[in-house]
C-alpha cells in the first residue's frame, strides 16, 4: 500500500520511521510531503516530496496519478488551510483520510493564561499586559503584530520571519526542542514580562510555558483551528500505525 503524510512535524518524522520499520518494510511505500517553508528540514526516511500541491484539486490529483491508499495529515495543529485541502482532497479520490494531531497544552495550578481565538486577537490583548513580549508564533504571523509600536518583541523562530514585522523586534534564529534552564535564562536575561504561543502542543517547546509559570509571567495562548469534521484523530505516531494496521492488515492478507 501507498501512504501519503503531510509532514513538516516530529510526529510525521516518526510515523514515516516506523511505517518503513515495519517487518516487512516492503508492505507499505511512505511518501512524505513537505511545504517547503523551512529552508533546512529534517527528512525523514522513504520518499520526499517539497512543495505545495495547487490546493486540494491537485491534492487529488496527486492521490490518484501516484495511487495512494492512504493520506495521513501530520501537518502543524495550526496548518489549517492544508488540512481541509486535504479533506476535501481525501473525498474528491476516494482516498481515507487520518489526521494525526498531538494533544494540546492546557493551564495548570499557577499559571496566568489569556486565551486568543486568533493572532490579530492575541496582539489586541497585549498592551494590557506588558511591554517586553516573547513572541513564538513562527516566522509567518508577525503582521498581526506589526502596528504594534510601543512593546519590544523577542521573536523566535526556525527561519528569519517574513515582513511585516513589529518596528521594535529583535529575531532570535533556533530550532527545539528546548530545556527548562535556557528558558528560564531567556526570560530573565531579554526581561521578558508576557510570552505569546500558539497551543502546538508537545514537549520540545512546552518549557517556554513552565519558565513563564515560575516567574510570574501572563501567557497568551492562541488557540489551535478545529479538525475538518468528520476526520478520524489519533494522538501520536503509535496510534496511527495502530489504527493503520487495524484498518488495513485484514486487507492485506
Amino acid at each position: 500500500m501507498h501512504i501519503l503524510i503531510l509532514g513538516g512535524t516530529t510526529e510525521a518524522r516518526r510515523l514515516a520511521e516506523l511505517l518503513t520499520a515495519v517487518d516487512p518494510p516492503s508492505r507499505a511505500r511512505v511518501t512524505s510531503s513537505l511545504a517547503g517553508r523551512v529552508a533546512t528540514p529534517r527528512l525523514p526516511p522513504g520518499e520526499v516530496r517539497v512543495g505545495g500541491f495547487g490546493g486540494a484539486d491537485g491534492l487529488a490529483d496527486w492521490l490518484r496519478e501516484h495511487t495512494v491508499d492512504l493520506l495521513v495529515d501530520a501537518t502543524h495543529p495550526f496548518a489549517g488551510k492544508i488540512s481541509f485541502n486535504a479533506a476535501r482532497a481525501a473525498v474528491t479520490a476516494h482516498v481515507p483520510l487520518l489526521a494525526l494531531r498531538r494533544p494540546g497544552w492546557g493551564p495548570v495550578e499557577g499559571d496566568d493564561w489569556h486565551e486568543a481565538g486568533s493572532l490579530a486577537a492575541a496582539a489586541a490583548l497585549l498592551p494590557g499586559l506588558g511591554r517586553r513580549i516573547f513572541l513564538t508564533t513562527g516566522r509567518t504571523g508577525l503582521a498581526a503584530f506589526a502596528h504594534l509600536d510601543d512593546p519590544w518583541f523577542l521573536v523566535r523562530s526556525v527561519d528569519p520571519p517574513e515582513p511585516p514585522c513589529p518596528a521594535r523586534t529583535e529575531v532570535l534564529l533556533d530550532r527545539g526542542p528546548f530545556t527548562l534552564d535556557g528558558e528560564r535564562a531567556l526570560l530573565r536575561d531579554h526581561r521578558i514580562d508576557v510570552l505569546v504561543t500558539k497551543d502546538s502542543g508537545g514537549a520540545a517547546t512546552a518549557p517556554k510555558l513552565t519558565a513563564a509559570r515560575e516567574a510570574g509571567l501572563p501567557v497568551v495562548v492562541v488557540r489551535r483551528p478545529p479538525v475538518p469534521e468528520g476526520v478520524p484523530v489519533v494522538p501520536g505516531p503509535a496510534e496511527a500505525v495502530e489504527w493503520i494496521r487495524t484498518a488495513y492488515e485484514p486487507r492485506t492478507r
